[in-house]
């Protein structure tokens, strides 16, 4: 195999090679190496869209002005605890994260626990729009202030998600069901069954 670096000179008409690279051995390899100027077209390197440079700016204003969906799960069961969410850009990109809870839940305070931890991953995002649907109708009947929190361990939940409300410019609380939330009951159920030793050093995902 061969291949040959090309410069144009100062005219851009012409070229001339400044580096080969060639694999001996072959009859046909020797042939093309030392053909490796004739009849060759130089590439184009015309790209016509390379300003595009802001992607991530243009991202980033798109969370201020765009309504992002978020999807969360908790799951409790005789393995442990897990929770797990998903951001969904209006475009429909989606952004996954789960937790495994190192701590003696029940199924609302896991439910509670990731609904915190998803309003938290989108005040990190700036994003300031939010629908979050949830196929707990307790939780969401709770937040949305139709239902009364009687339970204690649950109150302080409630009133630190009402807290993470101010941070946004527009937010619903919507219930759906289990079969339309299906990534996040999933990514909750995997947590839930991973083991976990206190002595590793485990990163959130």
């Amino acid at each position: 195999m061969g291949c040959v670096l090309g410069q144009h000179d100062e005219s851009g008409r012409k070229e001339r090679a400044i580096y080969y690279l060639t694999v001996k051995g072959s009859a046909i390899v020797d042939f093309l190496a030392s053909r490796a100027l004739e009849d060759y077209e130089p590439l184009n390197f015309d790209f016509p869209n390379e300003k595009i440079v802001y992607v991530a700016a243009a991202e980033e204003d798109n969370t201020k002005s765009h309504c992002w969906k978020l999807n969360f799960d908790g799951a409790s069961n005789a393995v442990g605890n897990g929770v797990g969410a998903v951001l969904v850009f209006p475009g429909g990109d989606h952004y996954p994260f789960t937790c495994k809870l190192d701590f003696y839940c029940t199924n609302n305070m896991a439910e509670y626990e990731v609904c915190i931890m998803g309003r938290r991953a989108a005040v990190e995002r700036k994003i300031k729009s939010l629908e979050v649907y949830e196929d707990s109708a307790l939780v969401i009947y709770q937040l949305r202030g139709e239902w009364e929190t009687r339970d204690s361990k649950l109150i302080n939940y409630r009133r630190l998600v009402l807290g993470l409300v101010e941070e946004f410019d527009d937010i619903t609380f919507n219930y759906l069901l289990r079969d339309e939330n299906q990534m996040a009951d999933t990514l909750a159920t995997l947590a839930s069954m991973i083991k976990v030793s206190r002595q590793e050093d485990v990163k959130p995902i």
